[in-house]
């Protein structure tokens, strides 16, 4: 539920969306305390847009379907992919509707959650061979059976399930992907990834398949790797080589593990960016596991994280501007309207757009999709085609780690928890961080992925710093008094050490394993 209200208004809307089955419905019910005069201005326009009373009447739209404002009035609307929840839009949309939608991710610090995501590579165990999307509908189909799963479908195919609050989603390689629910502990993390897992493994070893915690495609090409039949990946699979080097290998052959947090205001936004952004080299380096590339060392830890330097740097980066004192909401709005589009959705198909902003789709001026103007939710899905180090929604992302195995999965929410949900760890970081140059968080950037935690940064090592940011992070845990201190295990001995997972890996190719990466498929299956 989400409350839409004004600073110093004397109404609000309150918009209520409940999934309803077995349709993959959405009941949308809106209730108001509201003056008598201002009842006409309130046809609320989103989940959660500001009350202007001086705007002309906003009709609440989902998929091209009118709901008129009436007490206690509720309608059913089937929602469509390629978002499943939190559909309601409104048109014409303005700028300042953009900015209220990320500001109503605003939440105070009790309803503050975690939300884990990761991705892993599936292959045959006979062969090492990826696995075909034959076999991952297959699979989808099984654990969606056996374990109550609602299908995801675009067209004939199966593309995902739902339960809950949790996903499960491909990545245009096949990646499997579990996008967990908002919880409130890393505990409570864990366990679902176990389960995750569990459920995967339950499928899987009666097929003959299994899955590897690693950032980047070890042993096979480009060539090598099935593509998955979603539209989406079709439009960016065409338009990639136009703007970077790497994009190809980023769609099919990546795999990350990233967190989403939440921030009570504004204010509290600008220094949880900060602090994510500059910290994100540490991230990277700390989760480092992509070593290899074609059967060989490809002379980076984190090839992943190298693959994003020269994939599209429209999208991509460490945002300067988010250093700016002016910058908010509205600056992060403004950098997103002007990020190349990738498409528009309409009548359950993509329509290619690559090369348009989301600025001109406002203006109308969309050649692609003449006559068209966007909606929420084509805004909600352009957001998800912007890939900085961190990312702004309704929630902060952070993006800078290699997926790995699972206990790393754990550990990575409990270092960034640790820094950005605990104030004087955050405070600390921001002091740490606050005479870092601009020039000096993309060095970082750019050598990280090479180096690790050698790095050389100012009189020392990055390693140095990062063994501070380690304990500040397990500071923040204990603080927190959930004992989850514990996941922080595989982190501690990586800073103690200096040796990044990536090293680990390099020293058993050379050594135990012969130089062959075959053995890592054991080595880092689930």
């Amino acid at each position: 539920m989400a409350l839409a209200s004004q600073t110093g208004s004397s109404y609000c809307v309150r918009i209520e969306i409940i999934r309803s089955k077995p349709r993959n419905n959405l009941v949308v019910s809106t209730t108001k305390n509201v003056k008598a005069s201002k009842r006409k201005e309130l046809c609320a326009g989103f989940l959660s847009s500001s009350c202007n009373s001086g705007k002309k009447e906003h009709i609440l739209r989902i998929d091209g379907l009118g709901v008129g404002c009436k007490r206690g009035h509720r309608v059913i609307v089937t929602a469509s992919p390629p978002t499943e929840d939190a559909v309601i839009a409104t048109g014409p949309l303005t700028k300042e509707d953009l900015v209220q939608y990320l500001a109503s991710g605003c939440k105070p610090k009790e309803k503050w959650r975690i939300g884990t995501e990761h991705e892993k590579f599936g292959f045959e165990f006979g062969t090492l061979r990826p696995i075909k999307y034959e076999q991952i509908a297959e699979l989808l189909n099984g654990i969606a059976e056996r374990f109550d799963w609602e299908k995801i479908m675009e067209g004939d195919n199966i593309i995902g399930l739902k339960q809950g609050k949790q996903s499960i989603s491909l990545e245009p390689g096949g990646q499997f992907e579990l996008s967990g629910a908002p919880v409130e502990t890393l505990h409570q993390t864990c366990a679902e990834v176990n389960s995750h897992l569990y459920q995967v493994k339950a499928v899987t070893e009666e097929m003959g398949i299994g899955f590897l915690g690693i950032g980047f495609q070890p042993k096979w090409g480009l060539r090598d790797i099935p593509i998955m039949p979603k539209g989406r990946y079709e439009i960016m699979k065409n338009y990639m080589p136009k703007v970077g080097s790497l994009g190809l290998d980023m769609m099919f052959r990546t795999c990350t593990v990233q967190v989403n947090l939440d921030f009570i205001s504004e204010a509290d936004m600008i220094r949880k960016f900060r602090a994510g952004l500059a910290l994100q080299p540490i991230a990277t380096a700390l989760f480092a596991n992509s070593p290899f590339t074609e059967g060989k060392p490809n002379g980076y830890l984190s090839m992943r994280s190298h693959i994003w330097t020269d994939t599209d740097n429209n999208r991509s980066g460490m945002l300067p501007f988010v250093f700016d004192d002016s910058f908010g909401f509205e600056q992060y709005v403004d950098y997103a309207l002007d990020v190349p589009m990738y498409f528009v959705y309409r009548k359950k198909k993509y329509i290619d757009c690559t090369g348009m902003t989301f600025r001109d789709f406002m203006a109308g001026k969309l050649p692609c999709a003449p006559g068209e103007l966007p909606t929420l939710n084509d805004w909600e899905n352009h957001l998800t085609t912007i890939f900085p180090e961190v990312r702004l929604k309704r929630y902060l992302e952070m993006r800078g780690a290699d997926g790995g195995p699972w206990r790393r999965l754990c550990a990575l929410p409990a270092f960034w928890v640790g820094i950005l949900y605990d104030e004087i760890s955050l405070q600390k970081v921001l002091d740490i961080t606050a005479d870092w140059t601009a020039e000096e968080r993309q060095m970082l950037r750019d050598k990280v992925p090479k180096t690790g935690l050698k790095t050389p940064f100012r009189d020392g090592l990055l390693r140095h710093v990062a063994e501070d940011v380690v304990q500040l992070a397990k500071d923040g845990l204990e603080r927190r008094g959930f004992k989850e201190s514990g996941f922080l295990k595989e982190v501690t001995e990586v800073v103690s050490t200096g040796v990044t997972p990536a090293e680990k890996l390099l020293e058993l190719f050379h050594g135990k394993w012969g130089q062959s990466v075959d053995p890592v498929f054991e080595e880092l299956l689930y």
